[in-house]
């Protein structure tokens, strides 16, 4: 049973705010007010448009923390709040003065209050819900407010983990009662797999042997094992942990993107952008006391080594022929920290298979790459036309190695592939991907034109540079799609822009990009501190430019308007650059020089027949009346928590959205294959294989995909359209 994301909001709400950040070393108070004052230097030097610190910049800063500490509002009375609320305008003196006053106030208070809270959600799950009372919850913690005492908040408790248990327990009981009276759907049965089936049939047996009584108790079990682990993960945070809130809470008052990175945060970032780290390719888990292996990422160590599996449990660790080290209840930082090392070097887990067994493996750590990172393309066919479809996470670079693969070289690998399969037009699917290296940009729109500008940069001082794709030579001049939506965000804005401007290619999507129109450099704040024994004091990721589009005008809260706009499911909820209180303003400034592409004659034809489809279409009229089902379900935040009129709120909830199924079972007609060396690679590693598969898998439900293919159609050239094409382009050493 599908639930509305707002009653599981219900129960992880708590958890927001806990989550977005992992454990670090321990903190330092003298530390702390050298990161204060180093933070203050560093912004106010080299931010773009840097704010004043004073008493707005104040009140911006508590009202971002103390919802960062408490967004649900589960642990703070309002008198804790009236406390706080004394420093509203002094935060500015704070930082300043280098103090911690209120900080040292919020996190004693806050750990106070999250002990009391163990307390009580315990007590509250030590006995059944009585689903009889008619009372009800709101979930819009925002304009909610503090509990007056501790008797309201208890209650409040109470009444968030009664709703989430709610909604699992009436789930089991339909669940129940539909196979009491045989109900199921023969399509989808005769699609599950052998084990999909047994695994019903399991379920099947254990839920019509338990009563109503049991069912309540189950779920009251599930939700205090939730929470358990939840206030597991807290415990293991420190002092350090919740200051990096508060740095954030600062730095985010600048802007929306300028950001602290602890120093094990900053390593994540580094991973993110190049797509490598040096290990043995495991992602782990925290569970109880123990570190759980998840997944084995293909080609790693792990992966090459074909003795570690998801499910094993480590419980020591060696480095080569050194005594191992029991890690059983150390932190997953830690132990991460222990696994990972330098390729070359030998590490030893002592983990407990899943069959109970106890084994010592050695691994030899190596570079692994998180292939979810990269680029990755398929062939399209449709009606005798063979197009190619690349997708594009994000645009990723190994500052360190510029040896190493980056988005440009991929991508101009992934187009001379599509080249020799002779498709006659490509996708660029840049959809959700959140931007990254500028310079790779640069270079995959060099793939596209002849010579010229791709985008502006102005700097603080009012400078501005233009960089340009000065290699004349073209990988690929045919028919070009680009694909976005609202979370396609600053790289991907500044391609999707370019494209635009020079008319070279289509791009479609929602109505509008992201707005992200500014420019983030990564400054190692250690420089600074150099000959201090202080510790690592990680870095500060700032913004220091705004880009512009070659026309002159900025992206920066716009984003890139779709040549073809097509209906959105989140098109009316708020999630953009333009959504954000402290998001720097739009502008524009003079235009670059630059010619239009000539070579597609039939660009404006192409967009105009797009959009008679779309608005004829009856699957994007059923997106369209979703979106703004979507947005009205948005705003209902109030839900009964007696059991009936529940049932029947969802009951109704679930009769309306029925009608959207047709979005999610929609299948279109394209024939979607790897390409020949994927398929030998996917002989061997069966990984590989089942991810291309589940990406072809959604595809193949894709409307927007289909659409894109329809215009590649429109864009061929006469003569073109149903034939195999004939034509060989000319060779290009792939540009770098």
């Amino acid at each position: 049973m599908k639930r509305h994301y707002k009653i599981l909001l219900a129960v992880v709400a708590l958890s927001i705010g806990l989550w977005s950040f992992m454990p670090k070393e321990t903190a330092d108070p003298e530390k702390d007010k050298t990161l204060l004052e180093l933070l203050q230097f560093v912004i106010e030097r080299g931010h773009y448009h840097p704010a004043a610190i004073d008493d707005a910049f104040s009140k911006g800063v508590y009202k971002d923390y103390i919802n960062a500490l408490d967004p649900s509002k589960r642990f703070f009375l309002q008198s804790d709040i009236d406390e706080f609320a004394k420093y509203e305008t002094s935060i500015d003196d704070e930082i300043k003065g280098q103090k911690l006053t209120f900080f040292d106030l919020t996190y004693n208070r806050l750990m106070k209050r999250m002990a009391e809270s163990k307390d009580f959600y315990k007590e509250i799950l030590d006995k059944p819900f009585d689903y009889n009372v008619d009372e009800s919850f709101n979930t819009d913690y925002e304009k909610l407010p503090f509990a007056k005492n501790t008797a309201e908040l208890k209650d409040k408790w109470r009444k968030q983990i009664k709703l989430s248990t709610l909604s699992s327990l009436t789930d089991k009981l339909k669940m129940q009662e539909d196979f009491k009276n045989g109900v199921s759907d023969e399509k989808d049965k005769a699609k599950k797999s052998e084990k999909d089936l047994q695994s019903e049939a399991k379920l099947k047996a254990e839920l019509l042997g338990k009563s109503f009584e049991d069912l309540e108790k189950e779920t009251r079990e599930t939700s205090l094992k939730s929470l358990n682990e939840y206030f597991g993960f807290i415990e293991e945070l420190e002092r350090s942990d919740w200051f990096s809130v508060y740095i954030n809470a600062i730095t985010a008052r600048f802007d929306p993107h300028t950001n602290y990175f602890a120093p094990e945060e900053k390593e994540r970032f580094d991973v993110s952008m190049s797509g490598k780290l040096e290990g043995i390719g495991a992602r782990l888990q925290k569970k109880n006391d123990y570190t759980e292996i998840t997944e084995l990422i293909s080609g790693g160590p792990a992966w090459r080594g074909k003795e570690l599996e998801a499910g094993d449990v480590v419980m020591k660790v060696a480095q080569g022929n050194q005594e191992p080290v029991d890690v059983v209840g150390m932190r997953l930082d830690d132990v991460v920290k222990k696994i990972k090392g330098p390729k070359g070097t030998e590490v030893r887990l002592t983990v407990k298979k899943v069959d109970g067994t106890i084994k010592v493996i050695s691994l030899i750590r190596d570079i692994v790459e998180t292939e979810e990172t990269f680029a990755k393309s398929s062939i399209i066919e449709k009606d005798g036309m063979k197009y190619g479809i690349i997708y594009l996470p994000k645009f990723y670079i190994d500052f360190e190695n510029k040896e190493s693969r980056d988005a440009g070289k991929d991508i101009a690998i992934e187009v001379e592939r599509l080249k020799k399969e002779s498709v006659q037009g490509i996708i660029m699917d840049v959809r959700d991907n959140g931007g990254g290296s500028l310079q790779t940009v640069v270079d995959i729109a060099g793939l596209f034109i002849d010579e010229g500008p791709i985008v502006q940069i102005k700097s603080a001082a009012g400078k501005k540079e233009v960089l340009y794709d000065r290699d004349d030579r073209i990988q690929w001049d045919g028919p070009l799609v680009i694909m976005q939506n609202s979370f396609s965000a600053s790289a991907s804005e500044i391609l999707a822009a370019a494209m635009q401007d020079y008319k070279r290619a289509v791009i479609i999507g929602s109505k509008q990009s992201y707005g992200k129109g500014t420019v983030q450099n990564v400054i190692d704040l250690n420089q600074f501190v150099r000959g201090r024994n202080m510790g690592d004091m990680g870095a500060l990721k700032t913004t220091t430019q705004k880009f512009y589009r070659i026309n002159g005008g900025s992206t920066q809260l716009e984003g890139v308007s779709s040549d073809v706009a097509m209906p959105d499911r989140y098109a009316y909820l708020k999630m953009g650059e333009r959504d954000i209180e402290n998001a720097m303003p739009w502008d524009k400034i003079e235009a670059a020089t630059y010619s239009t592409w000539d070579k597609l004659d039939n660009y404006d034809v192409a967009i105009a027949n797009s959009k008679m489809r779309i608005a004829a279409n009856d699957k994007f009229k059923l997106v369209e009346e979703n979106a703004k089902w979507i947005d009205q379900r948005d705003k209902e935040n109030v839900y009964s928590l007696k059991m009936d009129k529940f049932k029947q709120e969802q009951a109704k909830i679930e009769e309306n959205a029925k009608k959207f199924k047709a979005i999610s079972n929609y299948k279109n007609s394209l024939l979607l294959s790897s390409l020949p060396y994927e398929q030998e690679a996917m002989k061997k590693d069966l990984s590989l294989k089942e991810k291309r598969e589940r990406w072809h898998e959604s595809l193949a439900k894709d409307i927007y995909v289909e659409e894109a293919v329809n215009i590649l159609n429109d864009l061929q050239p006469a003569g073109t359209k149903k034939v195999a094409s004939k034509k060989v382009l000319k060779e290009k050493v792939i540009k770098s």
